[in-house]
């Protein structure tokens, strides 16, 4: 086994492979749950899956620098992001500023929380089923994957969507809390 490949064995690496299918297990079962506990275990899995990202090795891409092969179809990306949708409902949107559109804009950019999530939940399902396949290569070039597309995209797109579902929890208004 060469010595590239052990980044794919590596402590922080289990722990986030751990971490990141938690993290698509409850969104893929997230449908008619109530928005409170929706929004409280994800402030919680939230940081946890930022973390262990954080933690992951130094790797290197070992095979062909094509791109690896994406499970997650615009069909399921869909239904990912109506369900959270549903389940945030008046509460989806959020206004942010750490987007690269604000440098011409005069007014914040209205995101979607539902929008976020479903990103990160396609790069780490894809991420997850490329790491199930247990070939070595296939694994650690995921893993660079997917490391490249936390430092560059859904890392952001996390940390943004927890400060708006943040507000929600904490500074929503008192309406937010009757309807649970």
């Amino acid at each position: 086994m060469g010595e590239k490949s052990q980044a794919v064995f590596d402590k922080n690496t289990v722990e986030f492979v751990t971490v990141a299918a938690e993290y698509c297990a409850f969104i893929e079962r997230s449908e008619g749950m109530q928005r409170k506990s929706f929004v409280d275990t994800l402030l919680k899995v939230l940081p946890l899956l930022y973390i262990k990202a954080s933690m992951l090795p130094e790797c290197q891409r070992i095979g062909e620098e094509e791109d690896l092969e994406h499970f997650v179809t615009e069909d399921d990306y869909e239904v990912i992001r109506l369900t959270v949708a549903e389940v945030l409902s008046g509460y989806d949107d959020y206004l942010d500023v750490f987007v690269e559109e604000m440098k011409y804009s005069d007014v914040p950019i209205r995101k979607t929380m539902s929008e976020d999530l479903a990103d990160i939940y396609q790069d780490l399902k894809n991420f997850i089923c490329l790491f199930q396949t247990g070939m070595n290569e296939t694994m650690n070039d995921a893993l660079v994957e997917c490391k490249e597309n936390f430092a560059h995209y859904w890392g952001q797109t996390l940390v943004n969507t927890m400060r708006a579902m943040h507000e929600l929890k904490y500074a929503g208004s008192d309406d937010a809390e009757k309807e649970e």
